[in-house]
């Protein structure tokens, strides 16, 4: 590309080193009820309810610094989410009350409320994976939907140490709270040893289809995404990206990794596999920069929240709105 063909008064176009780091390069709309954008990316700097290694709080500063590295076309699908929809950071879902855990969902929930009633979709950057639960409550008050999510936990624990609300048990929470439809949720990537046999049976009881790791090596990462696609149905999903559903060796930096992961193409095959979806909301989470190895887990969660913007995207342009 000749230097004639950039246009430097676009910030996208500039040397990705230079300006501040908002997500993808994209504006910084802090104040996004007067100008709503089609769809908000946001941070969710928030990691007490974590079982393990800290530092999730401190995944989507970083993630904003990767990002700037992705640039506006995908090459790989030629989807091009900047076309034709509104996209913006939107800032950060701060806690103003981190210490005291229900307290600080009810403060995500809240916040998610106001973007819901917006008409903004969210695709967010944890944070711990129990802000799920509080994102839920805002994009499914209505009616319950289904959910494509990608772990290496199932995360539908209970109790443990004297809360339900961990990063473990987001998703029997939501269930329970007819949130989420368990009969249209599916878990892809399930590994890792337990703490006893039925440490995830309420999957199983509930009829969640769970996926182990062994069925993705076995069957194929595309057979089994289009059996959840055809399980999830037409209806409307929330898509939930646990980065540790990775190998260590592509994320080393987060809170409770498990050996014998999915590969980075395999999870950019399967998001890029969502499109024509009717997604309402989607979320990356548990990125924690402290254990990081030279950004690569930042690095591979921005590319996985710009493959969910790129089917979301395309989404709202096929006429879908959550």
């Amino acid at each position: 590309m000749s230097e004639e063909a950039l246009d430097f008064s676009d910030p996208m176009q500039r040397p990705r080193f230079t300006g501040l780091a908002s997500f993808f390069r994209l504006p910084y709309q802090e104040d996004f009820e007067t100008n709503p954008p089609d769809i908000g990316v946001i941070g969710i700097p928030y990691d007490g309810g974590v079982s393990n290694r800290p530092g999730a709080r401190h995944g989507p500063r970083e993630v904003r610094n990767q990002s700037s590295l992705m640039r506006r076309v995908n090459q790989a699908t030629g989807l091009a989410p900047y076309e034709g929809v509104s996209v913006a950071d939107i800032g950060d879902a701060w806690i103003k009350k981190p210490y005291e855990l229900e307290g600080a969902h009810r403060e995500i929930e809240a916040k998610f409320a106001s973007l819901h009633a917006a008409g903004i979709i969210p695709l967010t950057c944890g944070g711990d994976h129990s802000i799920s639960l509080p994102i839920l409550r805002a994009l499914a008050k209505d009616r319950p939907v289904g959910m494509i999510h990608i772990d290496a936990h199932c995360d539908t624990g209970d109790n443990y140490m004297g809360s339900r609300f961990h990063h473990g048990a987001p998703f029997k929470v939501a269930v329970d709270e007819g949130l989420l439809d368990p009969k249209r949720t599916v878990q892809i990537g399930i590994r890792g040893t337990l703490y006893d046999r039925r440490m995830w049976q309420f999957s199983y009881d509930s009829g969640m289809r769970v996926m182990l790791i062994e069925e993705v090596e076995e069957n194929g990462w595309r057979a089994c995404i289009e059996e959840a696609k055809r399980i999830v149905g037409d209806g409307p999903i929330y898509v939930s990206f646990d980065i540790d559903s990775l190998d260590p060796a592509f994320a080393p930096g987060t809170g409770t990794p498990e050996a014998g992961g999915i590969t980075m193409r395999e999870a950019q095959g399967m998001v890029r596999a969502l499109e024509g979806m009717d997604i309402v909301g989607a979320d990356m989470v548990e990125v924690s920069p402290p254990f990081d190895v030279g950004g690569i887990t930042a690095l591979n969660g921005a590319t996985i929240m710009f493959e969910l913007l790129c089917v979301m995207a395309e989404g709202l342009k096929s006429g879908g709105k959550g």
